[in-house]
């Protein structure tokens, strides 16, 4: 296993389910952004929006398969793992 490729991978799948929980955010509430932030927060829903907003690193995993990037793609699924490991803490 090519540890930079798996690093890579990590941090594009970590990147993939931020852009995904930002889009979610901005399409899906109608306050501007930090005051959505702050009402899901206050609410204990940020876990369900991070795990929504991995949808994203699924795309990214199929896209990596289908260039036969297999490094990359046990990146993002340890970065699926590790974004896991945090919604559960909060």
């Amino acid at each position: 296993m090519n540890k930079k490729d798996f690093i890579i991978g990590l941090f594009s799948g970590i990147a993939m389910a931020l852009i995904g929980t930002i889009l979610f955010i901005i399409l899906f509430t109608d306050l501007p952004f930090r005051e959505s932030y702050l009402a899901i927060k206050s609410n204990n829903h940020l876990g369900k929006v991070i795990t929504l907003g991995t949808i994203l690193d699924l795309i990214l995993f199929a896209f990596l398969l289908k260039k036969n990037k297999e490094s990359m793609a046990k990146g993002v699924i340890a970065a699926v793992l590790l974004l896991t490991f945090f919604t559960l803490i909060i």
